[in-house]
């Protein structure tokens, strides 16, 4: 086995060990660590792929800024005192859970066995993914789109700063 495999196969199994413990954790906050354990297993197949911008893009939006949103709205809320067991819970809701995620299961099943297997092309670019490819059909191709979404998002930071400010009588621009 090559050294891409053995890496495949490690990330796969961190990334399925860890979206395991995201959902059996007791502890929201342990969750939370799982989950960044989980995007940093996937920007590992993202590189694997050849795919740097969207390992990049991947560890700076979700296992930066949105878990780090997660966490604070955890520690925020404080759900570590609520209380909330099984023991509160409905029989009815028990049965109704185990019923869905049995269902769920089932379809995931049949609608895996009717793929066909994968089997790679030849013909493949393998610089498909890199991010000096991407920013060359982004400026060259989509140059003005581009332009138009900048000057739309900077509107739209001056809408929220003026509707954010307090109403007082004099403007301070």
């Amino acid at each position: 086995m090559s050294l891409s495999e053995n890496l495949f196969y490690f990330l796969s199994f961190l990334g399925i060990f860890s979206a395991l413990m995201v959902v059996f954790a007791k502890n929201p906050i342990h969750s939370v660590l799982y989950l960044i354990l989980v995007f940093f297993a996937l920007t590992g197949h993202y590189i694997l792929l050849n795919a740097q911008f969207l390992a990049i893009v991947n560890i700076i939006v979700y296992a930066g800024a949105i878990m780090v949103l997660f966490l604070f709205v955890i520690m925020f809320l404080n759900l570590k005192k609520e209380g909330n067991t099984s023991a509160n819970k409905s029989i009815f809701m028990k049965i109704a859970g185990v019923v869905s995620g049995g269902l769920f299961l089932l379809v995931i099943i049949a609608s895996l066995k009717s793929l066909e297997p994968y089997q790679v092309k030849s013909d493949i670019k393998m610089d498909i993914g890199l991010v000096e490819n991407l920013g060359k059909v982004l400026y060259n191709d989509f140059l003005l789109p581009f332009e138009l979404v900048s000057i739309l998002f900077l509107a739209a930071m001056v809408g929220a700063i003026m509707l954010g400010k307090r109403e007082t009588g004099e403007r301070n621009f």
